[in-house]
């Protein structure tokens, strides 16, 4: 029995097959004469991209302000559901103030290569935590009445040729390792959505695969919301619906739904199973239009203060000899602070997840105003150009030598690792692994942070004494560092 087997009645074949598309990039289509409206999608899973109307590119200043929380690879960390759900939570109130009636997150996939460019964006490559953590973030932004998209199902876990690759996995390791996240989620919290994947799994494209969208994921294991498509993840419409793709995103500009409409007059397509399709979609819209709030703020400078909060619980100390730290003030002595992370940090990652942050910290005023006394000195360029190296290591290296110990910021840059290709190696960039050794040279007392979203080889790590992985933690993340230093 349909749900809104009422509405569904009054409808055409063609306005039954316009559901089953956006409108446009970040909007479901509407049927005005039934009382169906429009609803906005929007991008994140670590904050809220919604695009200016006048300018659709990917960027940082092409969306509105929003808070940047930490990335999932940092949150991770913390192994704490509550914080998560608490972010999940304040991620739907930025949604109500917006509009937005679904947020295009969390993403649960494995990380099963190292050098996945959107490491940064997946919580983790074992499977347990990656579901705890995808359902706790679930469930606290579907509490405030925003749905959510559960991606990318399954088996992407590479960036290159993603349109095309075919993940060949045998069934004890998709149950075991790449379906149980997305399994524990589904089951734990039952997203509004689930957004299937690009890439084929065994040799059918996921938006048409029938074994992993109907008989997996509605018949297996519950679902039910509706699955949406990757945006341009469509290969054969007709083929997608019929496997339990109920949504393409974005618009295919009427093409696909005259596909629809002639596959069901000549019976490759049951309407009954077009039925269902839309049933899932009105369902989505409907609650979508009932959760909206008209005129309702969020408080920006409570939700700085919970993304600070998260990161200084989500960074790890891979290292701590003779007890550097924390960080104590000796009168007469000073800290070396060294690197152009302090006063621009790394705290996000790139592609369709970037966010035009609402504010950001300064680690140099954090630094100020704590307890210790420091001196400040660039290290590297932090476009990541080489020009000048040697004289941003000198000038380091003068300043740490008559400090009593040395904070040295580096990390992966901008152009490291992004969504839309893989890292070729492991590697920091040479001028960071150069500083790092250059310093070491002149204080045995170094203590490194790291900003970036995915393992990183450190060859200097037996010279230092003290690591610190920050990973990419969001608009407050140097305060929440200079907190955990001291």
């Amino acid at each position: 029995m349909l749900k809104h087997q009422d509405l569904i009645s009054q409808m055409t074949l063609e306005e039954k097959a316009s559901l089953c598309s956006g409108k446009d990039f970040w909007h479901l289509k509407s049927i005005e004469r039934l009382g169906i409206p429009e609803i906005m999608v929007c991008d994140g899973p670590h904050g809220l991209r919604k695009q200016n109307a006048e300018n659709k590119k990917v960027g940082i200043g092409n969306s509105y302000p929003a808070t940047c929380f930490p990335t999932a690879v940092t949150t991770a960390c913390s192994w704490d559901r509550d914080l998560i759900y608490k972010m999940g939570q304040a991620l739907a109130e930025e949604c109500l103030q917006h509009g937005v009636s679904v947020l295009l997150g969390p993403g649960v996939n494995m990380k099963r290569s190292p050098l996945c460019g959107r490491n940064f964006e997946y919580f983790s490559e074992d499977p347990e935590l990656a579901g705890e953590m995808g359902a706790a973030f679930i469930a606290g932004v579907q509490s405030m009445g925003v749905g959510t998209s559960l991606k990318h199902f399954a088996g992407n876990s590479q960036e290159m040729k993603r349109m095309t690759s075919n993940s060949i996995i045998d069934d004890r390791a998709l149950r075991e390792i790449y379906l149980r996240a997305f399994e524990k989620a589904v089951k734990k919290s039952q997203p509004w959505t689930v957004m299937n994947a690009y890439n084929l799994l065994n040799g059918t494209y996921c938006s048409e695969n029938d074994w992993l969208q109907n008989k997996v994921l509605r018949d297996e294991w519950g679902f039910e919301g509706a699955v949406v498509s990757d945006w341009g993840a469509v290969n054969d419409r007709v083929a997608g619906l019929n496997a339990g793709n109920d949504l393409e995103m974005p618009s295919s500009g009427g093409v696909n739904d005259a596909k629809i409409v002639e596959a069901v007059k000549c019976g490759v397509i049951d309407e009954n199973t077009l039925d269902e399709r839309v049933d899932k979609l009105v369902d989505i819209i409907l609650r979508g239009k009932a959760n909206k709030k008209p005129g309702y703020k969020y408080d920006v400078k409570a939700h700085n203060l919970l993304a600070r909060q998260i990161a200084e619980q989500s960074m790890v100390l891979l290292k701590n000899e003779d007890n550097i730290l924390p960080l104590k003030r000796v009168e007469g002595e000073y800290v070396a602070v060294i690197g152009s992370f302090v006063d621009n940090p790394r705290y996000q990652g790139a592609g369709s997840s970037i966010i035009n942050p609402t504010m950001i910290d300064s680690g140099r005023r954090a630094f100020n105003n704590s307890p210790i006394s420091v001196k400040f000195a660039d290290g590297y360029d932090r476009s990541g150009k080489r020009k000048n190296e040697d004289a941003y290591i000198t000038e380091a290296c003068n300043l740490a030598k008559n400090a009593s110990k040395a904070v040295v910021f580096i990390g992966l840059t901008d152009d490291y690792e992004s969504e839309g290709f893989d890292r070729s190696t492991m590697k920091l960039p040479e001028g960071h692994n150069r500083l790092v050794e250059a310093v070491s040279r002149v204080n045995d007392n170094v203590i490194v942070v790291l900003e970036g979203g995915s393992p990183v080889e450190m060859p200097w790590a037996d010279d230092v004494k003290a690591i610190v992985n920050a990973y990419l933690g969001g608009q407050s993340v140097s305060p929440a560092i200079v907190d955990v230093l001291t």
